[in-house]
């Protein structure tokens, strides 16, 4: 020890000390927050607010620290800071008011990796990695095949091979895409690219996805007919072909082509499947609610008709079910993240330009001064006093403004229909003295947790 103090000397060992004592000061004034910025619990040194969250359920924590510090409060994971946004009154200010401020993204980390993987080649993964939940597959089978004749032009059969693995790790991705793991990553991308874990198996998922995708877009081009364009993907390809002849490509490339498709499969698939497991869920716990459906679809379409969406209009409590389940299910808790385009203010507190901020959807669903019962299954929240279908300002399942989902309306369809189907022919029960469990499994969706379900044909 006394060699290693000698040979640092007197002059060394102040410099160093100095530097420290300088890099502390670039830390504190990075993390120091300006004048008038949202409030928010005091985090740790380098990980933040990591700690303060139940990583099982973190949109109820973020519920919890609005309780406490407002519904415009502020986070820090990592380096990063983050403003959340919740109430519906506030969240329609940020994301409808206020959507010029509002409206890019912030950098991801983890969609940067992503993105950039988009050309490379993967190999196949082995069909046994993950876990199957029959009632989940079940509706993915169902709901993925009308994504894939949008943007494949074709129906697959549901033991292909080949498809039911994308259905596996299409939910395995968002499953863990939205767990702690996605987290970390996020925070402290650096660190988590060279350490082991799920996260790694996540990148793997999306590799699949996008070679599965990519083999789609070559058949495609050796049999495109320019005058008749069979689906998304032929669109796409002309469109791309029309750019480059007029050196022009405005983000029409393959790469994107496989990014876009896989999103219309992200957004279309997992969260309409996810809807009518809730569905299922809600209906089975509630079994007088299950009857009332059932009555109306009988007295509506009967048990042998088609039902279509001229229908709806004449089924009030189907409706309002259908929207009390999307409203309790909550399968999107926390939105997807904004970025202020612009300095600005929010709920009285400073905003600066960058500053990445988080709409709660969930904190809108369950607002108590907009619902009646906000923790209760209470499909009355969508009947007015003679029983005819309300929609309400509130209801936000798929976001608002100019970041609202492009997916709503064919969603809404395939909810109706599905939903109309379901209990058309069949109803629903569990097993005696089994209670279904409504917390559900976070991932970038909210999921039941597994549930066996006994479908006696009507």
């Amino acid at each position: 020890m006394w060699l290693y103090k000698f040979s640092l000397g007197p002059g060394l060992e102040m410099i160093l000390l100095v530097s420290l004592f300088f890099f502390l000061i670039a830390i504190f004034l990075r993390r120091r927050n300006p004048p008038n910025y949202p409030p928010g619990p005091p985090g740790l040194p380098f990980v933040g607010n990591f700690f303060n969250l139940d990583h099982k359920h973190p949109h109820i924590s973020f519920t919890k620290l609005a309780e406490v510090y407002g519904n415009v409060f502020s986070i820090r994971f990592g380096r990063d800071k983050m403003v959340f946004v919740c109430g519906y009154k506030m969240v329609k200010e940020a994301i409808v008011t206020q959507a010029e401020n509002f409206v890019d993204r912030p950098y991801s980390p983890m969609f940067e990796r992503l993105n950039n993987g988009t050309s490379e080649t993967a190999t196949f993964l082995s069909p046994s990695t993950g876990r199957d939940r029959e009632g989940e597959r079940l509706f993915n089978n169902a709901v993925s095949n009308i994504i894939c004749q949008l943007v494949m032009g074709r129906r697959f059969d549901y033991s292909d091979h080949n498809f039911q693995i994308m259905l596996k790790y299409l939910s395995g991705a968002m499953q863990l895409e939205g767990s702690i793991w996605g987290l970390l990553y996020e925070a402290f991308p650096g660190v988590m690219k060279h350490l082991p874990g799920p996260h790694n198996k996540m990148f793997s998922y999306f590799k699949y996805l996008e070679r599965f995708i990519s083999q789609e877009v070559q058949g495609h081009k050796k049999d495109l007919d320019p005058n008749n364009p069979r689906d998304y993907i032929d669109t796409f390809i002309l469109e791309m072909q029309n750019q480059h002849q007029g050196e022009s490509n405005l983000g029409f490339s393959e790469a994107n082509l496989a990014v876009c498709s896989l999103d219309l499969f992200l957004a279309g698939t997992e969260t309409t499947s996810t809807t009518l497991l809730w569905a299922l869920t809600f209906l089975i716990k509630y079994p007088d609610v299950q009857e009332k459906v059932q009555a109306e679809i009988d007295r509506v379409i009967g048990q042998t008709h088609q039902p279509t969406m001229a229908d709806r209009p004449n089924m009030p409590y189907t409706d309002a079910v259908i929207h009390e389940i999307q409203r309790m299910g909550n399968i999107v808790p926390l939105n997807g993240l904004r970025m202020a385009a612009n300095d600005t203010t929010l709920g009285g507190y400073f905003i600066p330009k960058g500053t990445a901020l988080m709409p709660m959807l969930t904190s809108v669903l369950f607002d108590k001064n907009e619902w009646e019962t906000p923790d209760t299954f209470n499909p009355g929240h969508f009947l007015d006093a003679d029983g005819k279908f309300v929609r309400r300002e509130a209801f936000l399942p798929f976001s608002a403004g100019k970041r609202v989902c492009l997916g709503e309306g064919l969603a809404r369809m395939e909810l109706f229909l599905f939903f109309v189907s379901l209990f058309q022919k069949f109803t629903f029960s569990t097993l005696d003295g089994v209670e279904l469990d409504t917390e559900g499994v976070i991932g970038v969706t909210l999921v039941p947790k597994p549930f066996k379900v006994y479908a006696k044909a009507r």
